[in-house]
């Protein structure tokens, strides 16, 4: 099973710190590098965070790199390891703009990004950005279909109901054919319909072996369902904090996850050492 690492960037992580990371994950055999996205945070927030009992996020975060600004200068400093947006917020972008950086990122680094992609939950940043909170999912919708008509056409053009791209040209493409796999994220079900009807990968998260099995279950019945099965989605998870032995580990890769995305943060380059060893014993024992 393949391990991926997750790492949150911010004014407190030089920038030597970050070629220094993706360098050493990249050489002990990291799979992936997923970075996070939020474009601000609030000290006050009446949106609930989906994935804490308190609905507030741990730490109070107040900041984070842009996440495909920072894995283009992860791309920089390694050769081989996969790049993920863990995962970036599409309703709240331009999706000629998000196209653009996410081509330019699969063009510099050889073809190697996979979009993590999230529809967002916290609504004040929505509210700050002047993008509307309503129907954010079929926003995502139209989103994504601007970025394939971008993506793979040499002449793109796009009519929706949230956004009209006339004949237009957009240039490089993706080294990836015929675009850059959209990993979605999320458990809900109308989230798993999004993997079913979008989907070239699942990323599911705080999960243990029995929500994973369940939810996995889900999916195969909504890709069944499109004429599609299980083989033709890749399946990433990160384990709730409960869920975090070798042996759920093994569970995890026994129900169908091809790879494990854990936390891996650090203020330096040897405690990151540490943690990153450590991370992998966790998953091959």
């Amino acid at each position: 099973m393949k391990v991926g690492c997750q790492m949150a960037f911010s004014e407190i992580t030089s920038p030597q710190y970050i070629a220094e990371a993706g360098r050493l994950v990249e050489d002990l055999g990291f799979h992936s590098f997923w970075v996070p996205e939020h474009v601000l945070f609030f000290p006050e927030y009446e949106s609930k965070y989906p994935y804490s009992d308190d609905g507030k996020i741990a730490g109070s975060p107040r900041s984070l790199l842009d996440p495909l600004t920072a894995l283009t200068f992860v791309a920089a400093h390694t050769r081989s390891i996969r790049l993920c947006t863990g995962i970036c917020l599409v309703p709240q972008r331009n999706p000629v703009y998000t196209a653009k950086q996410v081509a330019d990122l699969d063009f510099l680094s050889g073809g190697r990004v996979e979009f993590g992609v999230g529809i967002g939950w916290l609504r004040e940043e929505f509210e700050a950005l002047g993008v509307p909170w309503v129907d954010r999912a079929g926003r995502t919708r139209e989103c994504l279909e601007v970025m394939k008509t971008l993506w793979c056409d040499e002449l793109s053009h796009y009519e929706g109901r949230y956004f009209s791209v006339k004949a237009a040209y957009q240039n490089p493409k993706p080294v990836q054919k015929p675009h850059p796999p959209l990993i979605f994220g999320g458990e809900s079900d109308a989230a798993l319909r999004r993997v079913a009807e979008q989907g070239q990968g699942w990323y599911g998260f705080n999960l243990t072996p029995e929500t994973f099995k369940l939810h996995l279950e889900t999916l195969q019945s909504k890709l069944e369902a499109l004429g599609r099965s299980l083989a033709e989605v890749k399946i990433y998870i990160s384990p709730h904090p409960t869920a975090m032995t070798h042996e759920d580990m093994k569970s995890f890769e026994a129900s169908g996850a091809e790879q494990i995305v854990l936390p891996v943060f650090a203020r330096d380059s040897e405690k990151l050492r540490e943690r990153a060893l450590r991370t992998l014993a966790l998953v091959h024992g």
